[in-house]
């Protein structure tokens, strides 16, 4: 075998062996976009969706939500909206629920979408239902709705540059057992310019808060780096086996230990 089979060889293996792994991280993303049947937020910085009412309660740590709002600032809320910008640590002071896939200054009049639909659609809800089943054996369900909330391509606020995040939350229940899927296919920048970022880079300052609170001050989670450089590198880390994945169980009410404690007890 001459030289240049084997470089053809090594470079077809080559691609072989990468491309599952970059295909990986792509389906970790549940559909979304118009021809989903998903509603846009406005392009509004700050802005959010209006007041979602949903057909079957999502628990959140012992108390059951009718509705729920998607902000453009990485943040899904229940009961309030939430338009700040720069993310203060879990636990909050201020006691809004709310699932944060990455709560930063996104401006999605510089670009980006942000789309959102609820949906009970069978297919979807097998698929719900079966990455639960997958991550948390022990559990006896199956999912009656969820909600796919996604920020495509948005960019920062102050951006003079061509950085963008997508990421997206999924929150699903059979109307008591609630779990929440956060996904992430491409992270890069951390904060906007009023938070302290640079418009060039989208880093510096105070960068983006990820994972959940429910406004106890109990049950919370702060995902490793939320706050800090380390979460431009969100997409690499899981806590089920699949990097850019993470998930929670979030409608049981713990007592005495914060949700962060008890899974680092685990």
């Amino acid at each position: 075998m001459d030289y240049r089979s084997v470089s053809l060889l090594l470079f077809f293996l080559g691609l072989a062996l990468t491309s599952p792994v970059e295909n990986s991280k792509a389906s970790l993303m549940y559909p979304y976009g118009i021809d989903q049947g998903d509603t846009k937020n406005s392009k509004s910085d700050d802005g959010t969706s209006p007041e979602i009412t949903i057909p079957v309660p999502f628990t959140f740590y012992g108390k059951k939500y009718y509705s729920l709002y998607v902000n453009n600032n990485g943040v899904v809320s229940f009961g309030v909206n939430v338009s700040q910008y720069t993310p203060d640590p879990f636990p909050l002071d201020g006691g809004t629920p709310f699932v944060a896939p990455y709560w930063a200054d996104v401006n999605n009049v510089i670009g980006g979408d942000v789309l959102w639909r609820q949906t009970q659609d069978q297919a979807m809800l097998s698929r719900c239902t079966a990455d639960i089943n997958l991550n948390f054996p022990e559990i006896p369900f199956t999912a009656t709705w969820t909600l796919i909330a996604t920020w495509d391509h948005v960019a920062y606020f102050g951006s003079v540059s061509n950085k963008v995040n997508t990421f997206q939350a999924v929150l699903i229940t059979n109307g008591e057992l609630s779990f929440i899927m956060l996904n992430y296919d491409e992270i890069q920048w951390t904060t906007g310019t009023a938070s302290g970022g640079k418009s060039k880079t989208g880093l510096g300052g105070t960068p983006a808060q990820a994972g959940f609170d429910s406004g106890d001050k109990i049950n919370y989670y702060n995902i490793p780096g939320s706050r800090t450089p380390d979460i431009l590198k969100i997409a690499e880390t899981t806590n089920v086996r699949r990097p850019g994945q993470w998930m929670f169980q979030v409608d049981e009410y713990v007592v005495g230990v914060t949700t962060e404690e008890s899974d680092c007890l685990e």
